[in-house]
């Protein structure tokens, strides 16, 4: 369906008009849904704070910490082996006492708001396999980072964010080759119209790639995406079929030159030193933070140290409230490199209308005009009109440079695949 309000081409552009134009597409129970999903948001990421403190609380609180650790000390006496055998009954009981929130949240709330495809056994399932990569993951960091705090109880946090952030990146390069394809299913796209524009866009820019991938997100959520994933050999650029069947050639093209934005900006390695930042940070939390809860509370919660694995729910809570606050200054760095993306995007591709449609499709969960502080504080991504405003800005600086038909004031595709 194409909506072309203003239709001449004209040398007074008015990218105002044309982002208004844009947004007044968005209105009456749709946009109230959107600003309300979001919205909720807000909420949702302070509570998924405080649930997890309070799941931690429980785990010392009625002496389950302490019984772990010594389950793990009787089947074994290496150290290294009783922090990893810790690790499974604090990870599973965890994951439990999460279930009900996580279930409201990640099902029944995204239900609510029409943006999930799942029926609840089928949420479950992957949830379990999360649980299942995330118990390996905790095995070996609790077997490394006990060992680091006792063999260097001065320097431990220094140690063991190093660890963390080396296990980060290990991960991160591992993802797309052992991970992501438990959840989903990622295919070479066929060769076509849509699959050349975009490889010739890459080779423009200098990305080594000669495949582009289909993820079958529909299975899971109605939302359009597109990411990069993966590290040096393992870095792969892929779509969801969502966004190839809702979009149009030229939203398509603005959404893959914003993901190769990230890859030629290296947003990857940046958002790795600052997450090495934030894990330093909290490390030092730990360091000075811990000892003295120890001291007052340690007798009841029979926890006797630092170096007793028995401490993690101290510091899963201790973590859990510091990253409230991290978060939100994190959203800001997201969001500049989202932004530069953005603008690498409109470069690479050349379709500020496809862009703005691409955002104006994104905006039908995120709230499209937020306050200025409220963007600030609680989006990861700039808003809908910052996004469409940029793309007609960027149109109307290259206006005369563009198609005539990518020339009139406003134009809306959507729903229209590229096939």
């Amino acid at each position: 369906m194409t909506i072309d309000l203003l239709a001449a081409a004209t040398a007074t552009f008015d990218p105002d008009a044309a982002t208004r134009a844009y947004l007044a597409t968005l209105q009456g129970a749709a946009r109230a849904r959107s600003d309300a999903y979001f919205e909720g948001g807000y909420w949702i990421a302070l509570w998924d704070g405080l649930v997890a403190a309070l799941a931690y609380w429980l785990m010392l609180h009625l002496g389950w910490s302490a019984k772990w650790s010594a389950w793990a000390s009787r089947v074994t006496r290496r150290p290294a082996l009783q922090a990893g055998l810790y690790a499974i009954p604090f990870s599973v009981v965890g994951a439990l006492l999460l279930l009900p929130w996580g279930a409201y949240t990640g099902y029944f709330r995204e239900h609510q708001y029409s943006m999930s495809n799942q029926t609840f056994p089928a949420w479950l399932g992957e949830l379990a396999i999360g649980a299942g990569v995330n118990l390996v993951f905790m095995f070996v960091l609790f077997a490394i980072v006990f060992a680091v705090i006792r063999k260097a109880p001065r320097t431990w946090w220094l140690w063991a964010t190093g660890t963390i952030v080396a296990l980060m990146v290990f991960l991160v390069m591992l993802s797309p080759l052992f991970v992501e394809p438990l959840f989903n299913k990622y295919t070479p796209m066929k060769d076509g119209p849509v699959k050349a524009e975009i490889l010739r866009i890459a080779h423009e820019q200098e990305i080594p790639t000669n495949d582009v991938y289909v993820v079958d997100a529909s299975r899971q959520t109605k939302r359009i995406s597109a990411n990069v994933a993966g590290l040096g050999p393992t870095i792969r650029i892929a779509l969801n079929d969502n966004l190839l069947n809702r979009s149009n050639l030229a939203g398509i093209k603005s959404v893959m030159g914003h993901e190769m934005g990230h890859y030629k900006l290296h947003h990857v390695w940046k958002l790795i030193g600052y997450f090495s930042l934030i894990a330093l940070l909290a490390a030092a939390l730990l360091k000075w933070g811990a000892p003295p809860l120890l001291a007052r509370y340690g007798d009841r919660w029979k926890v006797k140290s630092v170096s007793d694995p028995a401490v993690a729910p101290l510091f899963g809570l201790l973590i859990a409230l510091y990253l409230i606050p991290a978060d939100i200054a994190f959203n800001s760095v997201i969001r500049h490199h989202e932004s530069e993306a953005d603008a690498f995007g409109l470069e690479a591709a050349r379709e500020p209308d496809g862009f703005a449609m691409t955002a104006m499709q994104l905006s039908e969960y995120r709230k499209i005009e937020p306050g200025k502080w409220e963007e600030i504080l609680f989006y990861d991504h700039p808003s809908g009109r910052t996004r469409v405003q940029m793309a007609m800005d960027w149109k109307a600086k290259h206006l005369k440079e563009l198609p005539v038909d990518q020339q009139r004031a406003f134009v809306m595709t959507a729903d229209q695949p590229a096939k």
